[in-house]
């Protein structure tokens, strides 16, 4: 071999056997071995989405925006620019403990944060029979956009404001003020009469929503936090009835209802389904299951690759998000209509916990190939088309939160560390047959 060949390979060499050797450090709890580099990711991801939540939060309601752009300022719009999400706030909650363990902020400052928020849901915003309404005015707490008093939103606020519960414990008014909110929720009231299916929310204008929680979906902690309410409990029987349709694509099967990936994601990001299945057949694991549908989803973006040049093994995710025609509910498998090549990020993010190996690998790649445009303040855009060049202006406060939450999941099982000390929680899983002790189940 010449010589100067040989001197140019000397530094390829190198690097590879470098990063055959890199330290590989087990996550704890997952099993997942990560690389320094899937650390340094993670942190800096991580880190980001957190600081979503430090800057989008009024200091006086510890309210969160439900979106903001890019760069941190907020949207332009009048009727946009200080709306607060009740979900947002939830993962809010739940980002304070992430920023108080990892020291991205002073745990003192964390658990204030958190108690001004604890105080403000329980003494001063409306509220009926304990739900909250979905938007509310960042400042005041004031309803906004007509929206519906939310059990579904009011579901996610409550998980963080029991991962607070626990990870503040040592403050006496936080853990009071985290029970007060959760005990007077009356999850009996929000059924409406029907034995199990509790509704969507209510209006002041019309009442009750029709529609119910029927089938699976992000319902999932919702239907725990109900039947493990010590106050206000509906019956177990509620988890059995959901109805449950099941998919196959590309070899896998699971349960799956809605396109959106997000579905698969919300409940396992504050509840730890791993070691746990039904106790009848066909003894669904719902850790497994949400993995099956990850996996099942990147393939279905490879297949599209075909109508969809950019799409690919390491390009993938599509949940509800942004697109260049607005705000879209879109997913898949089966395939939906609107899917015009548009790639969300969290869809991969929010799966890190279930599927470390192609969701590292898809979020490395969408940095190192799209992030100049697409990566900034708060980590990456809410959606971008790598096909058409097209970029979102905006980062939306849930999208950000399930990434971090995810992330924090797979580094040491943070956020369940803190959730599943909640007795409520476990007691529920109980009742409604999710036995423990499963081999295999989970990583």
């Amino acid at each position: 071999m010449p010589l100067p060949l040989r001197r140019a390979l000397i530094p390829l060499l190198l690097a590879a056997l470098c990063a055959q050797a890199a330290p590989r450090v087990p996550s704890k709890k997952s099993g997942y071995a990560l690389t320094r580099a899937d650390v340094a990711l993670l942190e800096d991801l991580s880190r980001r989405a957190f600081r979503y939540f430090l800057e989008q939060a009024d200091p006086q309601t510890g309210l969160v925006r439900d979106r903001a752009r890019t760069d941190g300022s907020p949207i332009a719009s009048e009727t946009g620019r200080d709306v607060a999400s009740i979900a947002a706030t939830g993962f809010g909650l739940t980002a304070l403990c992430a920023g108080a363990e990892r020291g991205w902020l002073a745990r003192g400052e964390a658990r204030e944060r958190a108690r001004t928020t604890l105080r403000f849901f329980a003494e001063r915003a409306y509220h009926n029979h304990g739900w909250f309404y979905h938007w509310m005015n960042l400042r005041t707490g004031e309803r906004a956009w007509r929206s519906e008093v939310s059990s579904i939103d009011t579901a996610l606020l409550l998980g963080g404001v029991l991962t607070a519960r626990q990870c503040f414990r040592e403050d006496p008014s936080v853990v009071r003020l985290a029970t007060l909110i959760y005990e007077r929720v009356d999850f009996q009231w929000m059924l409406d009469g029907h034995p199990v299916f509790l509704s969507h929310g209510w209006h002041p204008e019309t009442g009750f929503i029709p529609h119910r929680w029927r089938d699976y979906s992000e319902q999932l902690m919702l239907i725990l936090l109900a039947v493990g309410s010590p106050t206000h409990p509906i019956t177990p029987a509620a988890w059995r009835a959901f109805e449950r349709k099941w998919i196959t694509y590309a070899g896998y099967h699971y349960l799956n209802a809605h396109p959106p990936l997000f579905i698969h994601q919300y409940s396992p990001a504050w509840v730890d389904f791993r070691g746990r299945q039904e106790g009848w057949y066909p003894f669904v694991n719902y850790f497994e299951n949400s993995a099956k549908a990850t996996r099942a989803h990147r393939q279905f973006c490879i297949d599209l690759s075909k109508e969809f040049a950019a799409y690919g093994p390491d390009v993938w995710g599509i949940s509800a998000s942004d697109s260049e025609r607005g705000y879209l509910a879109w997913g898949g498998p089966p395939r939906d209509p609107a899917v015009d090549g548009t790639v969300v990020p969290y869809a991969a993010a929010g799966s890190l916990a279930f599927t470390p190996d192609i969701s590292l690998a898809a979020l490395r790649a969408l940095k190192e190939k799209y992030g100049e445009k697409t990566y900034g303040r708060y980590g990456f855009a809410d959606a971008f088309n790598p096909n058409t060049g097209w970029v979102d202006t905006d980062v939306i406060g849930i999208d950000q939160g399930i990434t971090l939450l995810a992330a924090e999941n797979l580094r040491d099982g943070l956020v369940w560390r803190h959730f599943m000390k909640n007795r409520e929680i476990t007691r529920a899983l109980d009742l409604v047959g999710l036995k423990r002790g499963v081999p295999g189940a989970g990583f």
